[in-house]
């Protein structure tokens, strides 16, 4: 097939072109700024369009919106203008947190807690406004694996021997490993469907202790798990606001990310992935874990 995909340079877009050319398509890189009429004359001839570019950490909402709703109007606008479907990578973010014993699905009403979440839900809704488009919507929950920046502070945490339990210990995460994340993509392009909206994620969620159980596991440490008291981390994250204010710089917590912390956990069911595109995730999180630490070490992270 022949496919364009944003966000090529990115985490999951740089697995997503290589697994895509792997197995024969023709990729085409589509690089930012996104105009869009530049972009309909990149996509004219393509199969589909792959929307993978977004803006994951940023200092204000403002860049958010930039990045996740104005860019994915005019991909969006782009891809209808050349009459081609769009396969959309939002987040679970967009849905919102829950917890494991009552995990979300696709058609619960959308409640995202930050400007993340907020700003891929707007995209999403940009692209529905988009009369005459094709699309499918995928929401990943977190996604790991080779490449991943998010998950690295805790295997380099882990090596220096103190893991921080931080957060609600009745929460829990749906994760899955990039390696699942790009075959349900490619799933997405090959079936064809149009107007789904679908979760991708392992089956099982992981709670916070057992994700640092994981981490330490790969890592091949012997870290303490040293649960942090939710005052503390409330104190920390009032000191990480001062330090924005003063610095512009995001800090490693402050009160957006407090609220995320102390969530119920960002848990959601799976089944839709399975029976709209027949894919699943495989990678069990230990080894997955496992070959994100190779990895960090074949480049020097660890």
């Amino acid at each position: 097939m022949r496919i364009a995909v944003t966000g090529a340079s990115g985490f999951i877009g740089g697995h997503l072109v290589a697994h895509l050319e792997a197995r024969g398509d023709a990729v085409g890189r589509v690089a930012r700024p996104f105009v869009r009429d530049t972009l309909s004359a990149a996509f004219a001839g393509v199969d589909v369009v792959v929307h993978v570019a977004g803006v994951v950490s940023a200092m204000d909402e403002r860049a958010y919106v930039d990045g996740n709703v104005t860019a994915t109007r005019i991909v969006a606008e782009a891809a209808r203008d050349a009459g081609v479907r769009l396969v959309h990578v939002s987040s679970l973010a967009a849905a919102g947190p829950a917890s494991p014993r009552r995990p979300r699905v696709e058609d619960d009403p959308p409640a995202p807690i930050n400007a993340y979440g907020r700003s891929k839900l707007a995209g999403e809704e940009a692209l529905k406004r988009t009369d005459g488009l094709r699309w499918t919507i995928l929401r990943p929950g977190v996604v790991y694996g080779p490449r991943d920046r998010a998950l690295l502070p805790l295997f380099v945490l882990s090596r220096r021997g103190m893991l921080p339990l931080v957060g609600r210990p009745t929460a829990a995460y749906t994760l899955i490993h990039v390696d699942d994340v790009v075959r349900a993509i490619a799933a997405a392009v090959d079936r064809g469907a149009s107007g789904d909206t679908i979760f991708l994620g392992h089956r099982d969620p992981v709670a916070t202790r057992a994700l640092l159980e994981a981490v330490r596991e790969a890592a091949g440490g012997r870290a303490a798990i040293i649960p942090i008291p939710r005052l503390l981390v409330r104190l920390a994250a009032w000191g990480g606001d001062a330090a924005t204010a003063m610095t512009r710089r995001r800090p490693l917590i402050d009160s957006r990310r407090y609220v995320e912390l102390y969530a119920e956990g960002f848990v959601c069911r799976v089944d839709r992935l399975r029976d709209r595109l027949g894919a699943e995730a495989q990678i069990q999180l230990a080894d997955g874990l496992t070959r994100t630490a190779r990895w960090y070490e074949s480049q020097g992270w660890l």
